[in-house]
C-alpha cells in the first residue's frame, strides 16, 4: 500500500482495544489523535515509548488530544501491557494488520540476519476533522513523545 499523504483522511478501521472496546479513529472526531505504532508489547523500546507518552499525558490532555498505541499483538497481550505499565491510554490490537497496512508501517526488517516483516515504529498526528497532519517514521524513542507534543500544540493553536 502507498504511503499516506498529509492532509488525507485517516483510515477508519474498527479494531479491538483495551478495556473490552472496539475503537475507530472517527470515534475521536473533534479532538486531535496521536496514533503510534510499535513493534511488540512488553519489549524495552516499546515500553519506554509508552511510558514517555504516559508521562506527558496531562500535557496532551490540556490540548484535548487522544493517544492510541497500536501493534500486531493480540488483545490479551495489549491488556497485560497496558495494565503492567499503567498506561493512561488505550492500545489497539491489529492482528490482521488492517490499520498497519492502511498506514504503511509494515516493513521488511533484519532480525539476526534474516528478513522478517514487522512494524516500523511510526507515529501519526490526526487533526480534529480526521485528517493526517504529521507523520514520523523510523522513530527513535528518546525525545519522541516531547516532539509529538510540540506538534500537537502547534496544531491546536492553528485551529
Amino acid at each position: 500500500m502507498s504511503t499516506m499523504l498529509i492532509g488525507e483522511p485517516a483510515p477508519d478501521i474498527e479494531l479491538p482495544a483495551t478495556g473490552d472496546q472496539r475503537l475507530k479513529l472517527s470515534d475521536f472526531r473533534g479532538r486531535p489523535v496521536v496514533l503510534y505504532f510499535y513493534p511488540k508489547a512488553g519489549t524495552p523500546g516499546c515500553t519506554q515509548e509508552g511510558l514517555d507518552f504516559a508521562a506527558a499525558m496531562d500535557q496532551f490532555r490540556r490540548q484535548s488530544a487522544v493517544i492510541l498505541g497500536a501493534s500486531r499483538d493480540g488483545i490479551k497481550a495489549q491488556e497485560n501491557f497496558k495494565a503492567k505499565q499503567a498506561f493512561p491510554f488505550d492500545l489497539l490490537s491489529d492482528k490482521e494488520e488492517q490499520l498497519c497496512n492502511a498506514f504503511d508501517v509494515i516493513k521488511l526488517k533484519n532480525l539476526y540476519g534474516k528478513p522478517v516483516r514487522g512494524i516500523e515504529r511510526s507515529t501519526f498526528l490526526i487533526d480534529a476533522a480526521g485528517a493526517v497532519r504529521r507523520e514520523w517514521r523510523k522513530v527513535k524513542v528518546k525525545g519522541h513523545a516531547a516532539e509529538v507534543l510540540e506538534a500537537v500544540k502547534e496544531l491546536t493553536q492553528a485551529d
